[in-house]
């Protein structure tokens, strides 16, 4: 918890002293804000599974992305605050709902509290995996504090170009740091372990496509396949949505065109890319939650398309 008395968490190294209460650029101090917890079925299909991932979606994010779907809670400090020994609890309940693993989501302004807490929960019995799922702004610094206890890292590395990250999520470091944070989970974890269908332990590597190629999308696919390897389990995601502040940059009012997208699964492929996981152009309006509802996955629990997207939506290329 001394990494919390001059904040360096994140790349942004605000230097504040959270102890004490005082705020960075997340806007979170010494508390644990959870906006949201629960089963969730919308993630690839060896993290949810049939009986769904036990998502914890913290408060706040050090990123300002001008499109993200989930703003309400990552552009705000909205939830309920909890302590160490309640996080805990939490995990133990997820678990005992029978649920595939614990999926951390933003969870990278707590780190050090789930770090304690994970230690915590296995000491207590707590034994389904933990995934670490985040946007891959992190210190590899940080990062080296929860080895050991993170099973499954869940990065999504954005962009390529600097200013492009600039731009759009305020972070125009976001490329080198990415790399860095993503070479790290590589080396504590390896390459994706599925057993039974679902994964145990390993990186599986998200790449949401931005239309007219902003995210840079081919040079992040080639990075992977050179640094990672082609043996890396990749996600190529097509659903993005222009929501939030999106309407105001002409280039991302848009979708994904379907020819976007096929380009990019054909050079997955010609890249010998041997698991990857592609996404219907469909997902974009069936995959965006409402935090201002208690239950802000309902519609998508109780749509047929919803049930079938969380079976088929990813399909493995390749052998």
């Amino acid at each position: 918890m001394a990494l919390l008395a001059k904040c360096e968490l994140c790349p942004r190294r605000c230097g504040v002293d959270r102890r004490r209460g005082q705020t960075g650029y997340c806007g979170v101090g010494n508390d644990i804000i959870v906006a949201y917890t629960g089963a969730h079925f919308g993630e690839e299909p060896p993290i949810s599974g049939i009986k769904g991932s036990g998502n914890i979606f913290f408060s706040s994010c050090n990123l300002r992305c001008l499109y993200c779907q989930n703003y309400q809670i990552s552009h705000e400090i909205r939830g309920q605050k909890l302590t160490i020994e309640n996080l805990v609890e939490t995990f133990l309940a997820l678990q005992g709902q029978g649920l595939h693993n614990i999926n951390l989501v933003s969870p990278t302004p707590y780190a050090p509290f789930i770090g304690q807490a994970i230690e915590a929960a296995r000491k207590q019995g707590v034994s389904i995996p933990f995934v670490y799922n985040t946007h891959a702004y992190e210190n590899a610094e940080t990062l080296r504090t929860l080895d050991g206890l993170i099973d499954i890292y869940l990065p999504d590395f954005k962009y390529w170009n600097s200013t492009v990250a600039g731009r759009l999520s305020g972070a125009p470091d976001y490329p080198e740091t990415a790399r860095r944070a993503i070479l790290e989970m590589k080396r504590q974890v390896g390459h994706l372990t599925i057993e039974q269908g679902m994964a145990t332990r390993g990186l599986l590597v998200r790449h949401l496509v931005l239309p007219g190629n902003l995210a840079g999308s081919r040079q992040v696919l080639s990075w992977i396949g050179e640094y990672l390897g082609t043996e890396t389990r990749v996600s190529l995601m097509a659903q993005y949505n222009p929501l939030h502040r999106a309407s105001e940059y002409p280039m991302l009012r848009r979708r994904i065109k379907e020819k976007e997208y096929d380009q990019l699964t054909d050079l997955l492929v010609d890249m010998g890319f041997e698991h990857v996981f592609i996404q219907e152009p469909e997902s974009a309006s069936v995959l965006v939650p409402d935090f201002d509802r208690p239950e802000p996955f309902a519609e998508q629990r109780t749509s047929k398309r919803e049930q079938t997207r969380s079976r088929e939506i990813s399909a493995i290329l390749g052998t």
